[in-house]
């Protein structure tokens, strides 16, 4: 719980930019091994991992500025150069960037959009801890045993007792990436395992979402986040039950096609 950890001359190495690091390259690693196992180009893998962070990146800011806009039509320079980040629109410019890229590299889109999905989770738990450094992403105030005082100097408020969400997203996360690899073993549609991603991610993140309480937009009586998880499961759902449908039918035609 501290965003500073520690000063080397100027430099100073804050917590949240360190687990964000340290998560991407975790999440490297893990890809470069994955993308070998299920024989997919490490080259295009890396390049996309790449890409996805810095376009998702904007994304993310992009999304934060639209849910701030007020503020940021009075102080734009304070919002853009703030920590505020929204990861539904990393998520959705990630994809897109996946998207993209395989199209001009004449690549199998959901191919590569399944290897990326654990290791995006991954990156979210890194980051999710980063937030708990930093004291952002904080929540409710709490009486029970697992309940954390931040010091003075996070963004979270100081010298109260709040429910540690970052940590509880962060687990959710891990055990997300770690649900996506075994299914990946087990489907045998292209595709699935993104789309789990998505399904899971979409039905936690609300939850994870009714127990914070910092400022972070809201559409009605719920959060951006909690809005937009509709959205996302719906299309999960959608995603799954036509990868199933094409590549079954797909599988059947061919099978037809050899017994002639």
């Amino acid at each position: 719980m501290k965003i500073d950890l520690f000063t080397i001359g100027h430099f100073t190495v804050h917590g949240y930019g360190l687990m964000i690091g340290l998560g991407f390259l975790a999440a490297y690693l893990l890809l470069g091994y994955r993308a070998k196992k299920y024989q997919l180009s490490e080259n295009d893998a890396t390049n996309i991992a790449i890409c996805v962070l810095l376009f998702g990146f904007l994304g993310g800011k992009l999304l934060y500025i639209l849910v701030e806009f007020k503020a940021f039509l009075q102080d734009p320079l304070s919002v853009i150069g703030s920590e505020g980040f929204v990861v539904y629109g990393g998520i959705i410019t990630g994809i897109l960037t996946i998207y993209i890229y395989c199209r001009i590299k004449k690549l199998n889109f959901l191919q590569y959009f399944d290897i990326l999905a654990p290791e995006v989770a991954v990156n979210q738990a890194f980051g999710r801890v980063g937030c708990f450094l930093a004291g952002c992403c904080y929540g409710r105030e709490t009486d029970s045993a697992i309940g954390v005082v931040f010091p003075d100097g996070c963004l979270a408020p100081a010298g109260v007792k709040l429910l540690p969400t970052q940590i509880f997203s962060a687990g959710a996360d891990l055990a997300l990436a770690i649900i996506l690899m075994i299914y990946a073993r087990k489907t045998k549609y292209k595709g699935n395992v993104a789309a789990l991603y998505l399904l899971l991610y979409s039905i936690g993140r609300p939850v994870i979402e009714y127990f914070r309480a910092d400022e972070r937009g809201a559409v009605g009586t719920i959060s951006t986040s909690q809005f937009i998880s509709i959205f996302i499961f719906l299309i999960a759902v959608g995603f799954f039950l036509f990868n199933v449908k094409t590549q079954k039918s797909a599988a059947d035609t061919v099978s037809d096609s050899k017994t002639e």
